[in-house]
């Protein structure tokens, strides 16, 4: 049963900002939310364990919305995007990765959106910056509005630096998965997206960088062992119609089939047993 969400023009925002090891970066980023049009909101900063403590690090800008929160230690991305919502009181959620960066009316853009859009979460079109340089999206990541789940299938399709989402997502479909250290926002998006259309705005109002070393994507040959590991969690847990549920099947089937090819190829027997016994799984799930 989807929740009637009636939208406050004085609502408080959440910004949730995971950190662990990014200076420069970071101020750059928190620098994007402060100067923000809009200005209420709570600017939640999650230290997951960095050498130097982000309290110094952000000791520059003078904002008593800024909340530090601290890890013990290095937990990981999920973890700390979880600690941020719990601890947050804003009715809508923004999420801002540290080495990304915000156009100074994007959180206003997106709640004026709200006003005119049966939405619960917008996410918004995006700058890429590689090592510096302005690149092209390809074709393939197309954004759009509406029901966008069988094409989420194949590839990412939301930034988490985009989204504001209204709290009452995360009461319904649940948070970041801990377990998986890479394509956590994939997997969230598609729990999502498999019941709630998105709304989108066309223009650009992130700054998206990329080419880090510390970029996790970096650190994970093979992306796709994750993203079929979620496909199967939301086979598993989601009321999906024919349609959603033959495109998500057949997807998890394909990728399977070519991680078992690769798997082969490197004689990583191991690897390939173990996507044999994910793909008797999925195929219990059809019928086959």
């Amino acid at each position: 049963m989807k929740l009637l969400v009636v939208f406050c023009m004085n609502s408080l925002v959440s910004v949730i900002i995971p950190v662990y090891n990014r200076s420069v970066e970071l101020v750059r980023a928190v620098r994007s939310v402060v100067s923000q049009s809009y200005t209420n909101l709570e600017i939640l900063i999650i230290d997951d364990g960095s050498d130097k403590p982000v309290r110094d690090i952000v000791s520059c800008f003078d904002d008593s919305r800024i909340i530090i929160l601290e890890n013990k230690k290095n937990m990981g991305v999920s973890f700390s995007r979880n600690v941020g919502i719990n601890y947050s009181k804003g009715d809508y959620i923004a999420l801002l990765d540290s080495d990304d960066e915000w156009f100074s009316d994007k959180i206003a853009r997106q709640l004026d959106y709200f006003i005119s859009h049966p939405v619960r979460i917008v996410h918004t079109e995006e700058i890429w910056v590689r090592n510096g340089v302005r690149v092209n999206q390809g074709k393939r990541h197309k954004k759009e509005a509406g029901d966008i789940f069988i094409r989420s299938l194949d590839l990412c399709l939301i930034s988490p630096s985009s989204v504001i989402m209204h709290r009452s997502i995360f009461d319904e479909f649940g948070f970041f998965r801990e377990d998986l250290p890479v394509c956590e926002d994939y997997d969230l998006w598609l729990r999502i997206t498999a019941q709630e259309k998105v709304g989108f705005i066309e223009e650009p109002l992130i700054y998206k960088y990329g080419g880090h070393d510390d970029q996790l994507s970096r650190k994970f040959h093979s992306m796709d062992k994750y993203r079929v590991l979620s496909m199967i969690g939301v086979l598993k847990s989601s009321i999906l119609n024919d349609e959603k549920r033959s495109a998500l099947i057949a997807t998890i089937q394909g990728k399977c089939s070519i991680l078992i090819n690769g798997a082969t190829k490197r004689e990583k027997f191991d690897e390939v047993d173990f996507y044999l016994d994910l793909l008797n799984e999925v195929n219990g799930f059809s019928g086959i």
